[in-house]
């Protein structure tokens, strides 16, 4: 394993960070009158900045990560970084030349609710994503409107603070790129202290937008949060991290001030707060008649949704639930002990990993490590037999490190199995970000309007059906966040949403289809062996769509 190379960053005095924060109060009314054509200019240039740095994002975070930059697991660092980001100013460009309003491709409806198709949108994605189908699901009741920044010009600007993330490199970007052009907000962004590092090539990438005053980055931990928090000038707040930080910023700073200004509605700011907080992620898997190969493949899949960015995810998968009478059940489950037995242990770069995995230790002792414990990791461990009930200390703690809890559902049925889980995973499971159900296409089909109804019915932002949820972040069509109407009070994964680069006004869910078996071997699987060169060629494709570079594309992948 690497040293950690990762340089350390001077933080922003209260006095720089008050000036800053003035300088771009005083930018907020020009930014709402920058017309679309010099919008997707701005675009344009901080895409061409984020692809001159790739290299060194990569590179950096890897170095912060333990990972070697040369080797294959790097793509994953390119592609939760430079790529996401290419892809989001993209998406948004495409997004202004349709004034704010591009068309899906298609709308239908369903039980009075209108769902938009908005992936794949062209042959390139066709050919590149295979037998995929992406869907936003619209409040119900609630128009398929968009682009209201572009319909409905605001009077007056606002000035966003944006406290980034410190686990995926491209979150911190993304969710200012969101508040600017979706939302029309100058940005202050406050970097996490954890990837500060990725401060000064995001200061290189957006010069464009920091040139003129638009964006801004600060450093520091959560005394200057709070300060900025309550500035004067910062009118509306979006943080990417976890509900505790939120309730620190809202409720105040001990539990028992916290418990007080509950109970009083006294929140010590009143200012519009967004938020994508985290999730206990479920990953159903409805009982089917698999074939080895099956039963392989979805083992190395949700091994992948366990290891992928040393399960530093919000979107990681933390419980595996299964039907009882499943008579696949043990083979799957050992195929994916297995699947992780085989994955060499990451670094745990994440602050408190070890006590979080402590803590799950002492409740579960039957878990079992699959790998040794070391002070700089943390190994991925299985926790079998976690009980299908209220309050279980896995169903309603964010581990946010590699463990995963396997839970089974009284059931043999396929039809009965569904009904419980989403019922489970609604009522027993902290969170409703993200969840991924895995169903073999028989199956599926014997299920009909059942199948449709469950989804329907699942109350989670963000659901993938044979593929990781994960992905809907990384594809910016879909809107990223927490299934609507968590209380301030009750946070739980946040409120609002985020990327959604069609601006629809009335999102509630993203739901992503894709085949039972995906081919070639998605980019999200552990021990991809091809996979820093595919993120380098899919890096270029991104930034300059062609048939050249789709063919790079193709040709790497297939060498996975």
């Amino acid at each position: 394993m690497l040293d950690d190379q990762t340089p350390s960053v001077a933080a922003t005095s209260l006095a720089q960070a008050d000036a800053i924060a003035t300088q771009l109060h005083q930018r907020k009314d020009a930014w709402v009158n920058v017309s679309i054509p010099d919008r997707i200019t701005y675009l344009q240039r901080c895409l061409d900045g984020v692809r001159a740095v790739a290299p060194e994002w990569a590179t950096a975070a890897c170095h912060a990560k333990g990972i070697d930059p040369a080797s294959t697991l790097a793509g994953e660092e390119w592609f939760v970084g430079p790529t996401a980001t290419i892809a989001g100013l993209r998406s948004l460009m495409l997004t202004l030349e349709a004034k704010g309003q591009p068309k899906p491709v298609r709308l239908r409806s369903h039980s009075g609710q209108t769902i938009a198709q908005v992936f794949p949108t062209n042959v390139m994605e066709r050919l590149l994503w295979r037998g995929f189908v992406g869907e936003v699901w619209l409040q119900p009741e609630k128009p398929p409107t968009q682009g209201k920044v572009y319909r409905q010009k605001p009077a007056a600007g606002t000035l966003a603070l944006v406290l980034g993330a410190g686990n995926v490199s491209s979150i911190a970007p993304l969710d200012a790129l969101h508040k600017l052009f979706a939302e029309d907000a100058v940005v202050l962004l406050k970097m996490n202290p954890v990837n500060a590092y990725m401060g000064a090539l995001l200061e290189t990438a957006f010069q464009p937008l920091r040139k003129d005053g638009f964006l801004e980055i600060v450093y520091g931990g959560a005394e200057l949060g709070r300060h900025l928090c309550q500035h004067p000038l910062v009118d509306t707040i979006h943080i990417t991290g976890s509900h505790h930080t939120h309730d620190a910023i809202v409720w105040g700073s001990t539990p028992d001030e916290q418990a007080q200004r509950k109970t009083t509605n006294q929140p010590l700011t009143t200012k519009p707060i967004t938020s994508e907080l985290g999730c206990v992620t479920p990953v159903i898997v409805i009982p089917g008649h698999w074939s080895e190969a099956d039963i392989a493949f979805q083992a190395r899949h949700v091994a992948g949704m366990v290891v992928h960015n040393a399960s530093f995810n919000c979107a990681a998968a933390k419980v595996i639930i299964t039907a009882k009478g499943w008579a696949q059940r043990d083979v799957f489950l050992a195929q994916l002990q297995q699947e992780l037995a085989k994955t060499p242990a990451r670094k745990a770069y994440y602050p408190g990993a070890q006590e979080r995995y402590q803590a799950f230790l002492e409740r579960y002792p039957q878990a079992i490590a699959l790998g040794q414990s070391e002070p700089t990791t943390v190994p991925w461990t299985l926790m079998p037999a976690v009980p299908a009930q209220a309050g279980e200390y896995a169903l309603t703690q964010e581990a946010f490190c590699g463990v995963l809890a396997d839970v089974s559902l009284n059931a043999t049925d396929a039809g009965d199995f569904l009904t419980q889980a989403i019922a489970f995973v609604n009522e027993q499971v902290w969170g409703n970000l993200s969840c991924t159900i895995l169903v073999d296409t028989r199956t599926q089909k014997h299920l009909g309007a059942e199948f449709e109804a469950a989804i329907a019915q699942l109350k989670y932002g963000a659901i993938g059906i044979n593929v990781w949820s994960a992905v809907l972040f990384s594809l910016p069509v879909f809107s990223w966040g927490a299934f609507p109407g968590n209380s301030l009070q009750d946070i739980t994964s946040g409120h609002g949403v985020v990327h959604n680069a069609y601006l629809f006004e009335h999102p509630q869910k993203s739901v992503l289809r894709a085949p039972f078996r995906i081919f070639p071997l998605p980019i999200w699987f552990a021990r991809h062996p091809n996979l820093l060169q595919l993120a380098q060629r899919f890096t270029d494709f991104q930034a300059k769509p062609s048939w050249r570079q789709l063919l790079k594309v193709a040709l790497a992948s297939l060498r996975g």
